[in-house]
């Protein structure tokens, strides 16, 4: 057998099914049990553990390549992390709409540039404490989850997850701008919405409320501010360099960050390591259990009938919505590939990648369990007293402001 056209049978895609299912089910049905790194890394290697033997077994060369690309994944998004855990923005501005909608229009912007996760953690804190006066602020954290922890982070490999696997599977770090026409028409229908809602939610304020909003002002201020260099020597090595070089600076520059911050700015943004080794430990198990999902959809993925770039826009963001939308765009990639199409990038036309980026970047935001960071905002804000909507009730804002605006989306861009 040729390791290179290995197919392997259609219920080896199970062990990835079920890591998945895991993913989006056992948060809300068993939150004790799923609290537990070592619990998820326990359910990651038994899942994986019968698709390691039998690639181990038949294409070894294929788990030396995954490995690579999940070192590469970990190590920018565990260094963006620890950079941004370094970077503490503080102070309390006057809730207004106007002050409110900045702050998620400068967190759409930085999402791309530090990542979404990077963008939530840096600006969530000084937004609730901004809007700490106020009692209407569960819809504010929403529209920060659409637009810091999900949209905004679509114009580099450093904005997203799915992203960043496309560049290390040969997308050119620089397509990515291709996005920005979408980027800003979605960012500012969105932002529109925001910025008429929070109005009308501002004017139901009461007079005491907003007065002591109005005089219990202090300024921004940053500290850590020598992190906003190492932030952009990461952006640098992931745009100039290559493995393994790429990722022994980012590395570096981590732990300079680490080394060089006062604990007590660490303290003061309540850092724990906790989030990023979830993160490397699920993504351990979801490298190798969709490997036979990938090489399926290889060879078989013309038979799904999904052509289309409005198609492959709402099929990658609607698993987006539930699963994680990194295995998921690097799926519906696999799928595109095997339509034989002219290959104008990584062996799909720019229309269909672009599809692809838009649905798993845009869409992670349906659902709290859509992307990482969404799960991360809502638990801090719980901490500070906001009263998040539940599992349904976030979809109900999603499903009344997003769905419409991914409808347009599609008019505009995807006829």
């Amino acid at each position: 057998m040729h390791t290179e056209t290995f197919v392997p049978s259609l219920g080896w895609a199970l062990p990835f099914v079920g890591l998945l299912l895991s993913i989006a089910v056992l948060p809300l049905a068993a939150p004790h049990l799923w609290e537990s790194n070592l619990r998820k890394l326990a359910i990651a290697a038994l899942l994986g553990a019968p698709v390691l033997v039998l690639y181990l077994r038949v294409y070894p060369r294929a788990l030396v390549h995954t490995a690579e690309d999940y070192v590469s994944f970990i190590v920018l998004l565990g260094g963006l992390y620890v950079i941004s855990g370094g970077i503490l923005l503080e102070g309390d501005l006057e809730a207004t709409p106007r002050t409110n909608a900045a702050f998620l229009g400068l967190g759409a912007i930085l999402a791309s540039f530090v990542g979404t996760t990077g963008a939530s953690m840096l600006l969530i804190r000084p937004l609730l404490q901004t809007n700490r006066e106020r009692r209407h602020v569960a819809h504010t954290v929403v529209f920060f989850i659409f637009l810091v922890s999900n949209i905004g982070g679509c114009l580099t490999p450093l904005g997203d997850p799915p992203l960043f696997l496309g560049y290390l599977l040969g997308v050119p770090f620089a397509w990515t701008f291709r996005l920005f026409v979408p980027w800003l028409f979605t960012v500012g229908l969105v932002l529109a919405v925001y910025a008429l809602w929070d109005r009308r939610a501002h004017a139901t304020e009461t007079r005491v409320d907003l007065k002591r909003d109005f005089y219990e002002v202090r300024r921004l201020r940053i500290a850590g501010k020598q992190n906003l260099l190492l932030l952009a020597g990461v952006l640098a090595a992931v745009a100039c360099l290559e493995a393994p070089w790429r990722e022994a600076v980012i590395v570096a520059l981590a732990l300079v960050s680490w080394f060089r911050t006062d604990a007590e700015l660490h303290r003061a943004n309540r850092f724990t390591f906790h989030p990023i080794l979830e993160v490397a430990t699920l993504f351990a198990g979801i490298f190798v259990t969709m490997l036979p999902a990938l090489h399926i959809l290889q060879a078989r993925g013309a038979e799904l009938g999904v052509r289309e770039p409005w198609q492959f826009f709402w099929a990658t963001g609607a698993l987006s919505s539930f699963l994680d939308n990194a295995p998921t765009y690097l799926t519906f990639l696999a799928l595109a590939r095997s339509l034989h199409l002219p290959a104008e990038v990584v062996g799909v036309t720019h229309d269909l990648l672009r599809a692809i980026s838009l649905g798993a970047v845009f869409m992670g935001a349906n659902t709290y369990i859509g992307n990482g960071p969404n799960f991360m905002v809502r638990s801090i804000a719980e901490e500070r007293g906001v009263k998040m909507p539940s599992f349904g009730g976030y979809m109900l804002y999603s499903g009344g402001v997003l769905i419409p605006v991914f409808l347009i989306v599609t008019l505009v861009f995807f006829r």
